[in-house]
């Protein structure tokens, strides 16, 4: 038994301790010994993390992901009435070109659409629509106008605004319906 824990100690992983001895001597086997060595120490164990600085970042995200959906929630209340704003707007339209066409401004029954049409703008103010006004002449902004149509005008210079064809709305500052123009 002495014998076979002998030999059992002079084989490492099957190899001859003579072998590695003839081995040892090699100039190249010592480098690949002290790379391997050194291997070992490279890969040693990681550091134990930083907790607190982990826990900063933790906390700092997490705080952010709060903000970002507060600010989410506080748009998707702000602007889900949108939809019906814009099913809603075609008829302020046409109100206001019965209006305009209007022969006799004293009628009652145009005094009544007048009404109407009043409440309507006051109701879409009051939930934060608002026209585009004040449009004619002002330089033409591809974000909130839509272009349909190019009229030579000689009081209004090229790249200018010379006609509103349909009023363009705001929704809380942000575009609700593009201004054709």
């Amino acid at each position: 038994k002495e014998e076979k824990k002998a030999e059992s100690a002079d084989t490492v992983s099957g190899v001859p301790s003579d072998a590695k001895a003839a081995d040892s001597k090699d100039p190249k086997a010592e480098d690949n010994q002290s790379s391997s060595a050194k291997a070992t120490e490279d890969n040693q164990a990681p550091a134990e993390p930083d907790w607190k600085n982990l826990y900063a970042v933790t906390l700092a995200d997490f705080d952010n992901y709060k903000k970002r959906a507060a600010r989410d929630r506080e748009d998707v209340y702000r602007y889900a009435e949108s939809d019906i704003l814009k099913d809603i707007l075609p008829v302020v339209d046409n109100l206001a070109l019965a209006l305009a066409n209007a022969k006799d401004k004293d009628d009652e029954f145009v005094k009544g659409v007048q009404l109407v049409y009043d409440g309507l703008l006051k109701a879409l103010a009051d939930h934060g629509a608002k026209p585009m006004e004040g449009l004619v002449g002002k330089e033409l902004d591809p974000n909130f106008h839509e272009a349909i149509a190019t009229l030579p005008d000689e009081t209004v210079e090229e790249g200018k605004i010379s006609n509103v064809a349909k009023v363009g709305w705001l929704l809380n500052d942000k575009l609700l319906r593009a201004a054709q123009v």
